[in-house]
């Protein structure tokens, strides 16, 4: 990709990278946050935020399993980055789609990943700029899917998916 959009938005992964993936084709925002932020229709670059908390990954885990979509480990997601760029081809306030949820979404289409690029992040559409580094991975991110953290996952069952019991609560209303 030769000519990167100069606006982004942020979002928290693994929804970033199941939109540049291809498997999430709604990021859900309120109404407020589209205003505020002067979303609107086209091309922008999408920013893995550097933040993660372990049942925000935990429930979007879930929820990507549930699609049938296999996330990745939340050590390999990069963090505090740009990742790809998308085309937002629409703001929507209802849908039959699973992936919305709230009272406003941005239609997504035509992901198109690219080698990471450390960057700031910021609310809303922003203009991006390359600096810092890409987030460390937290202590519990190194430690998720072992059944005993001071074991590490590929000594028992390294192929066994990830199970849930029971679904995850919501990190958020």
């Amino acid at each position: 990709m030769s000519e990167l959009p100069r606006l982004a938005l942020s979002v928290r992964q693994p929804s970033a990278w199941a939109i540049i993936a291809g498997h999430k084709p709604i990021e859900n925002r309120t109404m407020a946050s589209v205003r505020a932020g002067r979303m609107g229709v086209g091309r922008i670059c999408l920013h893995a935020a550097a933040g993660l908390k372990e049942d925000e990954f935990r429930y979007l885990y879930w929820r990507l399993q549930k699609h049938g979509v296999q996330c990745p480990h939340p050590s390999d997601l990069p963090r505090g980055a740009i990742i790809g760029t998308v085309d937002v081809t629409g703001i929507i306030t209802q849908s039959d789609s699973e992936w919305f949820g709230g009272q406003a979404g941005l239609t997504l289409a035509n992901p198109e990943p690219i080698e990471p690029i450390p960057a700031p992040g910021a609310l809303g559409y922003f203009e991006w700029h390359p600096g810092g580094s890409l987030a460390e991975p937290a202590k519990w991110m190194t430690k998720w899917g072992t059944a005993d953290p001071a074991t590490p996952s590929d000594d028992l069952f390294p192929d066994a998916p990830i199970a849930f019991a029971t679904p995850p609560k919501k990190p958020w209303t």
